[in-house]
């Protein structure tokens, strides 16, 4: 009897850990996977002039990793850029330089705020423009894009094809 019971309550909570709460969350999650993940790779970096920020730039490293050991893929972001000052607001305009590593972009393609690129990415402004920059393959699993303007001067945005942690020899 005694048996029977405990296996009884055992079954019971076993069915009971599940809720239709939990199931929701999980598909929440699930729908929103690729959001999370370029959550990860976006950074982003402010250049000032008497201490009020004049451009704000942000980028997302679209990044997905390969196991093979040729991989020769191009590195591609999507930038946002706002810039007070409107004239000299375009990614790739005069006094504008953008680099990854040293080197210059292959190629810039501005998108629109309706694009279906930006849907899936964590901070879109109405006030930036985006762009869809794809850079020459670089080998090593740290980068470092260059955002200089002769106007404002420059900012550094760091990402990694792994985890930043796994480059990094402090202690956490």
């Amino acid at each position: 009897m005694v048996r029977s019971c405990l296996s009884f309550i055992a079954i019971m909570l076993l069915f009971g850990c599940t809720s239709k709460q939990e199931t929701d969350l999980i598909a929440s999650y699930s729908d929103k996977m690729t959001y999370h993940k370029h959550l990860q790779k976006t950074e982003k970096t402010q250049l000032y002039q008497n201490n009020e920020t004049k451009v704000l730039l942000t980028a997302t490293y679209l990044y997905t990793p390969n196991f093979e050991n040729n991989d020769t893929r191009d590195e591609v972001f999507i930038v946002g850029l706002s810039v007070e000052d409107k004239a000299s607001g375009e990614l790739n305009g005069e006094g504008n330089i953008l680099t990854l590593n040293g080197k210059r972009a292959k190629s810039i393609q501005a998108l629109s705020h309706e694009d279906e690129q930006l849907k899936k990415l964590s901070f879109v402004t109405p006030w930036s423009s985006y762009y869809l920059v794809t850079f020459p393959h670089e080998s090593n699993k740290k980068i470092t894009l260059l955002f200089e303007s002769t106007l404002y001067g420059k900012g550094e945005l760091h990402f990694a094809k792994v985890a930043k942690y796994v480059l990094s020899k402090e202690a956490f």
